[in-house]
């Protein structure tokens, strides 16, 4: 069988708050945001509370192994070096009979004694109904996947916050570091650098400028233009087009999103071109942790920010919010996405540990948020969440307490009794990652399969883990047919047992 050995690796997020640049020990994952007065709890309590939660993530862990050939039709898992903050999947290479070959963008967050890189990886995702079962449980933990081979090295300048690829052209992809500028990057055409200590950075293709202030995380690509989207401590959003540096010599290129070269490659250029702002765009009042753009209009797009503020803007009526939604949580919001198959619904995931559901047709009362729905189920502070490319009611969110897990929507109202004692429209807990899982991404070309990362300083003192998955299609199909399925098994079984 070609998927015989499933392995998987981890990745997880040092953290660039704060800028600091000094070898000392640096925090990892996405800045804590802890008040000053709520740093008094005593230490012992502290520790016990730490020894709790560490035991419960592994008894959790213990649990969920043990039901893993159950529960996955595939996983791999890569244990990494060094921890991520990003994992993104590029374009899919080629197919095979029961393999597809496709990049992966991830980056490695060092401790200074090798540079920071962007990497680029090749990923084999096994197909559906191909691994076999005894295979997905065979996996070691501190193992290096077979199935994600590292292509290509670039050696970026400064840690590596965020990755975003331009859906137009996905070997364009764009970074956040722990600066105001967005950096753009033609991977394929980036020359392979060996990361050493003292090695030059290599140079983005293209620096878009405009923040004031250092913007870490708040990136999107638009899904319609080749159009990047920024937010940062400046309390602004920032727009570019891309296509605002392509040249009219450039119209023959073969792909939309080409960004013009310069004088040499990589580490040879002597200085990387850069582009300022299609529009600044003010009305947040503290840090932008997150954009998105609309799925149908590039001129439209919401952010969310420390100020607990969910804003619409659009470009064509200027640069002022078109709706403020005040107090859409009841603390800092981290991530927002904007649905790609219903335009109406938007995700929003804060520190209060909810996911709340927004209808853009009917956002507040009186200025307040008024949410379709808060869904309840993580036990620490929302990092990340996401729409399914597959199915409009269904996405994913992880958080601080390692866990990734997968909801839909349309199952809120059918929650039956034998399911009470789990959050309404909760149908899917990945519990592989045992620290915070900082960033995770759908695959477009393979919908229910993800790849996840999480930060595992806390529980292993370094490195990061790196989790290729999806779900038993049974666990998502409709009832109707999965039943229909198990009934024909079933029957198969039956006649195998009679025979002599």
């Amino acid at each position: 069988m070609e998927s015989d050995e499933a392995a998987a690796a981890a990745a997880a997020s040092p953290q660039g708050s704060g800028g600091t640049v000094t070898p000392a020990p640096k925090k990892r994952g996405r800045k804590p945001k802890i008040k000053e007065d709520s740093q008094t709890p005593s230490s012992s309590s502290q520790q016990s509370g730490g020894k709790k939660t560490k035991q419960s993530v592994d008894e959790k862990y213990t649990q969920w192994k043990g039901l893993v050939p159950i529960l996955y039709d595939w996983l791999a898992n890569h244990n990494l070096v060094w921890p991520s903050l990003s994992c993104r999947w590029g374009p899919q290479l080629d197919q095979a009979t029961y393999k597809n070959r496709q990049r992966l963008y991830l980056s490695e967050q060092t401790d200074g004694s090798v540079p920071n890189t962007l990497v680029i990886a090749n990923c084999e995702v096994v197909k559906p109904r191909v691994a076999a079962a005894e295979h997905i449980s065979q996996f070691n933990e501190e193992a290096r996947s077979p199935f994600v081979k590292k292509y290509k090295t670039i050696i970026h300048p400064g840690e590596v916050n965020r990755i975003r690829e331009l859906p137009q052209n996905s070997k364009i992809i764009a970074t956040h570091t722990d600066s105001p500028d967005v950096l753009i990057w033609d991977v394929e055409t980036q020359p392979n650098r060996h990361a050493v200590l003292g090695a030059a950075t290599s140079r983005p293709d293209l620096i878009l400028t405009g923040h004031q202030d250092n913007a870490e995380f708040a990136l999107a690509m638009c899904p319609t233009e080749p159009f990047v989207l920024s937010g940062g401590k400046d309390k602004s959003v920032v727009l570019w087009s891309i296509q605002d540096h392509i040249t009219t010599v450039g119209t023959d290129s073969k792909s939309s999103g080409s960004i013009i070269k310069q004088t040499g490659e990589g580490g040879d250029k002597t200085e990387s071109p850069s582009v300022g702002p299609r529009g600044v765009y003010h009305g947040h009042d503290d840090t932008v942790e997150d954009v998105a753009f609309s799925p149908t209009s590039a001129q439209e797009f919401c952010s969310v920010g420390d100020d607990s503020c969910l804003i619409l803007w659009d470009a064509r009526t200027g640069t002022s919010p078109v709706t403020k939604v005040e107090k859409a949580h009841d603390a800092d919001l981290h991530c927002v996405d904007w649905n790609p198959l219903d335009d109406n619904l938007i995700l929003t995931g804060s520190a209060d540990n909810t996911v709340r559901l927004y209808d853009c047709r009917n956002l507040t009362s009186n200025g307040v948020g008024t949410p379709i729905y808060k869904f309840e189920g993580h036990r620490a502070a929302v990092l990340c969440v996401q729409w399914c490319p597959d199915k409009s009611s269904v996405f994913g969110s992880s958080a601080e307490d390692g866990l990734l897990n997968i909801w839909d929507y349309d199952r809120v109202s059918k929650k039956s009794d034998r399911a009470a004692k789990s959050p309404a429209g909760l149908f899917f807990q990945h519990a592989g990652h045992r620290d915070k899982v900082v960033d995770f991404h759908w695959n477009a070309a393979d919908p229910w399969t993800i790849v996840s990362v999480s930060d595992d300083c806390e529980t292993t003192g370094g490195g990061g883990t790196l989790q290729i998955w999806r779900m038993s299609d049974l666990i998502y199909r409709p009832e109707e047919e999965v039943l229909a399925e198990l009934e024909t098994f079933k029957s198969h079984v039956m006649t195998c047992a009679s025979k002599p």
